[in-house]
């Protein structure tokens, strides 16, 4: 771990700031790496989750569906790419962490317990917006495959299906870490929960916004299903930033009471 120096009162110059963060990031950055070493052995086990979309459709359809490598080094490429995705979630619970250890020495003990238990929440909801993701994912595929004309072979490029499924379950992940962002900009003193509060309307467009742009199919009820769980996390997390600063207005008028005696 880091020697950061930290005071007790978790109060930092601006660049002990700096370090810490560059020195977080840095351990992030090794934990990913760390996790790519072993997403490159992961490797055929996931290729095979990821193409399963692609043979299931072929089977039902019964078209001639495949993923195609057409150059000499995209095979590695994709190899290599997949790994350091697979690294990165695998290695999430370290680089939470890093993002939480950041922020925790600037609390006070009872803070410190009281958001404990919703950022370790962090870890669950990266992996469950990937895999709502993954559910929507077979629908995809399905209704890509329905524009292919009776008779054609539709041979898929495997780059281009395989960046497009693991940044579609990436983007959901980090989606649904979103409260743990807001939180965590409450505590720092950077983003207060009225503010978050004040910014619904924006945070329900958004949210069918991103729905409607990574919904594959045309249907509401996936656009709706989607949404929702955005939704609830960030009206979950407004509820959590508000009771924090609530906390801290009362501990700084008590203080101020105390002073003005």
């Amino acid at each position: 771990m880091p020697r950061t120096g930290r005071p007790r009162d978790g109060r930092m110059p601006l660049r002990a700031h700096l370090v810490e963060a560059r020195n977080r990031v840095v351990l992030a950055g090794l934990g990913i790496l760390v996790g790519a070493v072993a997403g490159w052995f992961l490797y055929p086990h996931v290729f095979d989750l990821l193409q399963a979309p692609i043979l299931e459709v072929a089977a039902k359809e019964n078209r001639t569906v495949a993923l195609n490598f057409s150059g000499a080094f995209t095979a590695i490429d994709m190899q290599i790419r997949l790994s350091v995705w697979i690294g990165l979630i695998i290695s999430s619970p370290w680089w939470l962490y890093q993002a939480w250890a950041f922020v925790v020495p600037g609390l006070n003990r009872r803070e410190k317990w009281g958001t404990a238990a919703f950022v370790a929440s962090g870890v669950p909801l990266f992996l469950a917006g990937a895999a709502l993701a993954w559910w929507v994912l077979p629908r995809a595929v399905v209704i890509l495959v329905t524009f292919v004309p009776e008779g054609a072979t539709n041979l898929q490029d495997a780059q281009s299906y395989l960046t497009f499924v693991s940044q579609f379950i990436l983007a959901f992940g980090l989606v649904f870490l979103l409260p743990v962002v807001m939180v965590a900009l409450d505590l720092v003193g950077l983003v207060r929960g009225r503010t978050w509060l004040k910014g619904w309307r924006w945070a329900i467009i958004l949210a069918f916004t991103f729905s409607a742009m990574m919904t594959p199919t045309p249907d509401l009820l996936t656009m709706f299903l989607m949404t929702v769980p955005i939704l609830v996390l960030y009206a979950a997390a407004v509820g959590i930033a508000m009771l924090h600063d609530r906390r801290v207005d009362r501990r700084r008028a008590l203080a101020e009471e105390a002073d003005g005696l």
